[in-house]
């Protein structure tokens, strides 16, 4: 089976008590169930992340290029901020798909601008724990 790496950022531990308004009520075990049977029926071996500290999603994401492993990632507030993460994805050796719970465009103003979309293969946003879903199925797809 195909390796993946779905790498998320600041915040995504507290799915299912932050915001449920927001993000919805599934917690961050639901979402590694839905990554896991979805990479399950794609013949995808997926290796779901968290971290709040950006040192560790940089290094992931190297590792990540070291290994030529795609990439689904929910960058998270470092969406908006973080050009050592955007730098490290510029380095990718294998597709990399930028995934958003929600919508950032229809959120406040400086959720709207995204410092890592334009080193990204694409950007999967505003449809829940399915937006993940998608992104694999993307990587699933692709010949790179």
């Amino acid at each position: 089976m195909r390796p993946v790496y779905v790498l998320n950022g600041p915040n995504l531990s507290r799915l299912g008590t932050r915001e449920p308004d927001v993000y919805g009520a599934e917690d961050f075990s639901d979402l590694v169930a839905l990554c896991r049977e979805t990479g399950r029926e794609l013949g995808l071996s997926v290796d779901v992340r968290q971290t709040d500290d950006e040192a560790e999603m940089v290094a992931w994401l190297h590792e990540a290029a070291d290994g030529r492993v795609p990439v689904v990632l929910n960058p998270a507030a470092f969406t908006h901020y973080s050009y050592a993460l955007r730098d490290a994805i510029a380095q990718r050796t294998a597709p990399l798909v930028e995934v958003h719970i929600t919508n950032p465009a229809t959120r406040e103003e400086f959720r709207h601008t995204s410092v890592v979309a334009a080193v990204a293969t694409g950007t999967i946003a505003g449809f829940g724990l399915r937006s993940y879903v998608l992104a694999l199925h993307a990587i699933a797809g692709s010949t790179q």
